[in-house]
């Protein structure tokens, strides 16, 4: 089907019209259709463009984004101006069903990236124009379908401080590479050698310091010999950069050019003189020079060792490092090398130790400093037995000996390091040093446990001989050090020194434990005295029932069977105040003497019973006038349960 359509029939002849987009014009050109949409004030790509056009000017519009449907079908587009719109954003893949585009116009617009999708599907494009625009990032898959088929680059008059070098090196039919008035200060060295066919190069207004030497400059020359068909007469434009007169550009320099437009930023003494007007001789460097750099160091093993290397020279030089066994350093996930000179081992192990190589390095030579890195090593637990294996010593002279004015060497003062005091949670450490010593400025505490590798530290006040350690797990073996860390007067660095290890085991028991069975026990023991208070208020009340009926005149005396709980025996009251007694329930209950009820009377054993106190005396006679005596004249209960 065809869009809306205009059918004309002429006899038998039948013609079809496509109706034009609204304010454009459209162009019938044999097979060819053009639509011309420029400075119509559009806000969008109109969607009634017909698919089959083969040039779409849409320039001098008010055009904000590119989407995926504004091309879509469009397989037959050749020509594409977007230019002078305010696109600021292409929609990944707006662009896919343009493979036979072979020009794309984007200047003057706010593009500020270009993703690795936004120009996909350009499989044929041979000229891209993006000058006049924000960018300041462009990735580097976002000419991977144009590498080979790309002969005009226009990425002018943009924000870009970096280029897909890579990507530019591939590009093997480009003619022209504007990069002019950008922010660019480096360009990859190599980067143009494969371009035979680059005739106009322009890096005017940077921010260059110099250019890597690359054949394809020589094609540059008023009277090159190097041009051929294959290779013409590059035209290279490079002036207003800051220029850094130095051998680095000797070779520049010896380049035959008509153009004086060029001048020198850099050094003080070359400032602004003409590029192509300073004599060779001039252009020199100078060779590196360490001017500060770290001579000993001394780590705890685990800790992070920052060595620093510093130089000077013209150019500036680069650091490298070499390891103790002659491997060059690079970044990884242990060791980082910045671009000041610092190298920083995050986990330091046994294996850094011995003598690192700073290498300083620029084009007039280079040269290198030595720096000792000396690691304290912690106890280990050797061949899974309950034995700590010493560390190795590995101390540099600062802390492992002490020199006397005639250069002999004394021997270190006598150090202990005791536990005592072992719990389950804690233990206290002790430790001596002897009066020889530097002036120490604090200690410090590490230890682990024999089942975990992760090192434990307290910082401890240089007064203190003494330190408990507290929040250990019960049952476990430890290893504990403690190291001393005083300032080396003769170097000004912050030596460090080990006084001594030690090993111990903590206690199996948990307090917690003990904690929950004293909490029972404490529980049970309330329950049996709410229990025995509970039983005293019921018997009080009892009590005080059985002294109101003898208040009011009766006396009862309960038979054998009056009751089956038990008998109240009612003794008569002295005139003497009465006194409140406490019974001793357990004395009470294994009284075989009241175990059932019974008369008065009756048989009794001879048994006594205290009562706060005093002795109830129980006749063991038989007989049926036998009575029993009392050493008090307060009642008693018998109680039988």
């Amino acid at each position: 089907t065809v869009p809306p359509t205009l059918l004309l029939i002429l006899g038998s002849t039948v013609m079809i019209t496509t109706a034009c987009p609204k304010y454009c014009v459209c162009q019938n050109l044999s097979e060819s259709l053009g639509t011309l949409c420029p400075s119509k004030g559009l806000l969008f790509v109109p969607t009634d463009i017909d698919r089959r056009t083969v040039e779409l000017r849409l320039g001098g519009n008010y055009i904000i984004k590119i989407t995926q449907q504004d091309f879509t079908n469009m397989t037959g587009l050749v020509d594409l101006t977007l230019s002078r719109n305010t696109i600021s954003f292409i929609q990944p893949f707006s662009f896919v069903d343009l493979e036979t585009l072979r020009s794309l116009h984007l200047d003057s617009n706010r593009l500020t990236e270009l993703g690795p999708d936004a120009l996909r599907g350009l499989v044929n494009l041979q000229h891209l124009i993006l000058n006049n625009n924000q960018l300041t990032r462009i990735s580097k898959e976002a000419f991977d379908d144009m590498l080979l088929t790309l002969e005009d680059l226009d990425l002018s008059y943009n924000n870009l401080r970096g280029i897909p070098w890579e990507a530019i090196r591939k590009m093997l039919n480009l003619h022209q590479l504007s990069l002019d008035h950008n922010l660019i200060s480096h360009i990859t060295e190599g980067t143009f050698t494969d371009l035979e066919k680059l005739a106009r190069l322009d890096l005017t207004s940077n921010r260059l310091q110099k250019l890597p030497p690359d054949p394809i400059f020589a094609r540059s020359q008023s009277s090159s010999v190097f041009s051929t068909p294959f290779a013409p007469v590059l035209s290279l434009s490079f002036g207003g950069n800051p220029l850094h007169c130095n051998c680095e550009i000797l070779w520049l320099r010896r380049l035959e050019r008509e153009d004086d437009m060029e001048t020198c930023a850099s050094p003080p003494s070359l400032k602004g003189r003409y590029f192509w007007y300073v004599r060779e001789e001039e252009f020199v460097c100078e060779p590196p020079l360490i001017i500060q750099h770290t001579h000993k160091l001394l780590v705890l093993e685990g800790q992070t060792a920052s060595l620093r290397c510093k130089a000077v020279g013209d150019p500036m030089p680069l650091i490298h490092w070499v390891a103790p066994d002659d491997r060059l350093i690079s970044n990884s996930s242990r060791a980082t090398v910045y671009e000041n000179g610092t190298l920083d081992i995050m986990v330091t192990t046994s294996k850094d130790y011995g003598t690192f190589t700073c290498i300083a390095a620029n084009a007039a030579g280079e040269s290198t400093a030595s720096i000792e890195l000396s690691i304290i090593q912690l106890p280990h637990l050797s061949n899974g037995t309950n034995r700590t294996s010493q560390p190795k010593s590995r101390l540099s002279d600062i802390t492992s000996s002490t020199k006397t004015s005639k250069g002999e060497t004394k021997a270190q003062p006598e150090q202990v390091v005791s536990v005592s005091e072992v719990t389950a949670v804690s233990a206290l450490i002790k430790w001596t040093v002897s009066k020889v010593s530097p002036k120490i400025k604090m200690y410090q505490l590490q230890y682990n446990c024999s089942e975990d590798d992760v090192l434990i530290y307290r910082m401890i006040p240089a007064i203190s001989k003494s330190f408990l350690v507290n929040n250990l797990m019960p049952g476990m073996q430890y290893d504990l050090c403690v190291l001393a860390i005083w300032e080396d007067t003769a170097t000004t660095l912050t030596a460090t020194n080990i006084v001594g290890c030690v090993q111990f085991e903590t206690r199996g028991d948990y307090p917690r434990c003990q904690s929950l069975q004293s909490q029972f026990l404490g529980g049970t023991m309330i329950l049996v005295i709410g229990g025995v208070i509970v039983a005293t208020l019921l018997v009080f009340i009892v009590i005080l029932m059985v002294r109101y009926k003898v208040n009011s005149g009766l006396q009862p005396l309960l038979s054998r069977g009056d009751s089956k709980l038990g008998k109240l025996v009612m003794l008569p009251s002295e005139d003497k105040p009465k006194r409140s007694h406490s019974f001793d329930m357990g004395d009470f209950g294994a009284s075989q003497c009241l175990n059932y009820p019974r008369r008065i009377s009756n048989i009794w054993t001879k048994r006594s019973l205290s009562v706060n106190g005093k002795l109830l005396q129980c006749d063991e006679s038989e007989g049926e006038g036998d009575k029993a005596t009392f050493d008090s004249s307060e009642w008693v209960m018998e109680s039988t349960v």
